[in-house]
């Protein structure tokens, strides 16, 4: 696969060079930005190629690709449900997230969402085979290495991995604008799976109704829902700002 632009070539340069066979960028570029990208390649071994910005356009039409072209082989984690639940069940890690997309169809989307969720610490991003996007190349790009790091798992039945996920003691939370229930007035403790669903349809009936409770993020605008990502965004920094206090009342005793 083809990954453009200094963001997502950085990204994979420094997360995982051995992934990229070749990188292509334009000779006639010569600022500190593109001077810092060849000698991270040049460090890392990676076959390092000079070309005019003409076959780099070419290699992207009409993308912003920034005078960076690499070629990539695709690295992501690959897990089943059982395995993942498996390795969360032995693992000492706690508190444990997860982010459900029921309905996420976009590419973009998807790739941020898995981007936050490589931030905000989640294990895994889960989705419906048949109301979701696949790991496409629009989505790995837009992940800026996100994608190599976050497991997205595709199961053929979201609410009853729902059921799944409370059998090994999840608390599943589904964002709706309708709840009555704010979120920065919930606790987030414990083990969490985040439901989102796609932006203005929301969340489908029977994932709606699997759910431990709904809560909705408060809007003072005019705007009456955020983007699935920005949404993401919000409600997993919010789960990790609220254990990063607990811990912190913890240690202090």
């Amino acid at each position: 696969m083809r990954i453009f632009g200094f963001h997502a070539v950085l990204a994979r340069l420094k997360r995982d060079p051995d992934g990229i066979t070749e990188l292509y960028v334009d000779t006639g570029r010569n600022d500190p930005r593109m001077r810092e990208l060849e000698r991270l390649a040049q460090n890392a071994g990676v076959s390092l190629h000079g070309v005019d910005g003409q076959r780099i356009e070419r290699m992207c039409p009409g993308k912003r690709h920034q005078g960076v072209v690499a070629l990539s082989e695709v690295s992501v984690p690959s897990v089943t449900l059982d395995e993942l639940l498996a390795g969360l069940d032995t693992s000492a890690q706690a508190p444990i997230t997860l982010l459900l997309l029921d309905g996420v169809t976009d590419p973009r989307n998807l790739g941020a969402c898995l981007r936050v969720a490589d931030g905000a610490g989640v294990s895994a991003v889960i989705a419906p085979k048949d109301h979701a996007c696949a790991l496409t190349e629009a989505a790995i790009q837009t992940a800026s290495g996100a994608a190599e790091s976050v497991p997205y798992l595709m199961v053929t039945n979201l609410a009853r991995t729902i059921d799944t996920l409370q059998e090994h003691g999840f608390q599943v939370i589904g964002a709706a604008d309708e709840s009555a229930d704010d979120l920065y007035a919930t606790e987030l403790g414990g083990r969490i799976a985040w439901v989102l669903g796609a932006e203005g349809k929301g969340l489908r009936r029977l994932t709606r109704e699997r759910c431990d409770r709904l809560v909705r993020i408060p809007m003072h605008g005019q705007v009456e829902s955020l983007n699935v990502s920005v949404a993401a965004g919000v409600i997993l920094y919010e789960t990790l700002r609220q254990r990063q206090m607990l811990n912190r009342v913890q240690q202090a005793g």
